[in-house]
């Protein structure tokens, strides 16, 4: 059972968030397509993630991965083969095509085939600008309050 939700007073009510909501009204869209074949999203370390896809069958000429505007889109498309005498084909070939929306200043650094499971790594990379920053605290000579004048006592004789 498909649930549908409207995010027409949570755009009413909120400045900025447009971008979350479109990610939330995506994924929702994105669940009615298969999750063939299956996926592991697993977080390697404080800002590295990596994507291990299971490709079974499927060779490094038929993978085609695309990085575009924070969208990563993993497809796979067989090649035709000679038509043989199945018995029991229980090994899908079928065309398929994953994709995940990335967030800010993720970006991929690599990918492997191995042993059936393709793997996409990513890294976090935050911009030096964007990064939290140490502001020190200086005090202007004018802005200074002026010592305490001290009441100088004389000494009776």
């Amino acid at each position: 059972m498909a649930t549908s939700h409207d995010y027409a007073p949570l755009y009413r009510s909120s400045v900025g968030f447009d971008r979350v909501f479109n990610l939330l009204e995506n994924a929702q869209r994105a669940r009615s397509i298969s999750d063939w074949p299956p996926y592991d999203i697993v977080k390697t370390g404080d800002d590295t993630y990596r994507i291990l896809i299971a490709v079974a069958g499927f060779t490094q000429d038929e993978l085609d991965i695309t990085f575009q505007s924070n969208l990563l889109t993993v497809t796979g498309k067989k090649q035709e083969v000679a038509a043989e005498s199945y018995l029991h084909r229980g090994i899908a070939g079928r065309p398929f095509e994953h994709r995940f929306e990335l967030a800010d200043h993720v970006r991929v650094t690599g990918a492997d085939l191995s042993n059936g499971l393709l793997s996409i790594d990513l890294v976090r990379e935050i911009p030096e600008a964007l990064k939290p920053r140490k502001i020190s605290i200086e005090s202007a000579p004018g802005l200074m309050s002026p010592a305490p004048a001290q009441i100088e006592a004389h000494k009776a004789a």
